[in-house]
């Protein structure tokens, strides 16, 4: 079959109903339009490539979502992109914030600040704690949580906060 000539709509239905070459087709199709949006947004073409990937992965895993009376193909695969391009500027605030660079050498307090926190995390009960280890020590964002973890985004937000009020309570106490 000649994807290059399928329209949108068609192609469209290719993916929904999991050929994989119509995935190629789409990514040949889209990935230039989806790379130069993030690009743009995130001014850094590693990034921008990384984000590319995850949308068309995003296209693939999501594939049933895809409503066509909502709009079309490309506007929905636009959508992904945005929230992609949203995620990684998130992890890259994170990043930053988080690259503060202590004093050099550490001072012994927040080393010591530090086990305790590990400690209390191996603590929590193992779905939040995983929450929580792929949320600080992978940074990752609460839905690239659910998507590796396969839960529902509620489902994480809820591992999240319950297991963050557990560790503020313990570490208050401490």
């Amino acid at each position: 079959m000649n994807h290059a000539a399928l329209a949108d709509a068609e192609l469209a239905e290719g993916v929904v109903a999991g050929d994989e070459a119509s995935l190629a087709a789409a990514y040949d199709r889209w990935s230039t339009l989806v790379h130069t949006t993030a690009l743009r947004c995130l001014g850094d073409a590693k990034e921008a490539e990384d984000v590319t990937q995850l949308v068309f992965l995003g296209v693939w895993r999501g594939r049933h979502t895809y409503r066509p009376h909502l709009g079309t193909f490309p506007a929905w695969i636009l959508g992904i992109t945005r929230h992609r391009v949203a995620d990684a500027l998130t992890a890259r605030t994170r990043r930053c914030a988080l690259g503060a660079a202590p004093p050099d050498p550490p001072a012994p307090e927040a080393t010591l600040d530090r086990l305790l926190v590990r400690t209390e995390l191996a603590k929590l009960p193992p779905p939040q704690r995983r929450v929580l280890t792929l949320a600080f020590y992978e940074d990752l964002t609460q839905t690239q949580i659910a998507q590796r973890t396969g839960w529902p985004l509620g489902t994480v937000k809820s591992h999240a906060r319950r297991g963050l009020r557990k560790l503020r309570n313990t570490l208050t106490e401490a």
